[in-house]
């Protein structure tokens, strides 16, 4: 058979991995997302202290990932009273449904938990409101309704 049609393992057909991308911008966090990226990056390298080599690239590939967003945190302060911002728990109306969504970092933003980050466009919106305020979004002018700011 020529060498042509001999492979001599599957490793070498493996799919490339890539760094995890990185949100362009500022990494602003809350004190609590600081924590969380803390925490998560003892988490990781327990892991790797213990991992298998086939494990191990994997794990130092997220070890890499998370050094960067700890290194690269700036914590912002909480926002003036009455004022959204990040760290703020907004209670605001949208096409006449009362919600409450917290504006926290990228890193620690879970949609389903009421947690949206900073860089969203419904966040951007209301960033810098305040109680009674209303406020454009989607195109639409005075599209919600900035009810309470905790």
């Amino acid at each position: 058979m020529s060498v042509a049609f001999r492979r001599e393992s599957d490793d070498e057909h493996l799919e490339p991995k890539f760094e995890r991308p990185i949100a362009p911008g500022p990494n602003l966090v809350t004190e609590r997302g600081l924590a969380l990226i803390g925490a998560k990056v003892a988490e990781i390298e327990a892991a790797l202290a213990t991992a298998s080599e086939e494990d191990r690239p994997a794990l130092s590939r997220e070890l890499r990932y998370w050094h960067t967003r700890q290194t690269t945190a700036e914590v912002v302060p909480p926002p003036a009273p009455g004022t959204v911002g990040i760290g703020s728990r907004v209670t605001y109306r949208l096409n006449g449904t009362e919600h409450v969504a917290e504006i926290v970092g990228g890193d620690e933003a879970d949609p389903a938990a009421g947690r949206i980050g900073f860089q969203a466009p419904l966040s951007r919106a209301l960033i810098g409101a305040e109680v009674g305020e209303l406020v454009d979004f989607g195109g639409k002018e005075e599209a919600i309704e900035v009810i309470g700011v905790g």
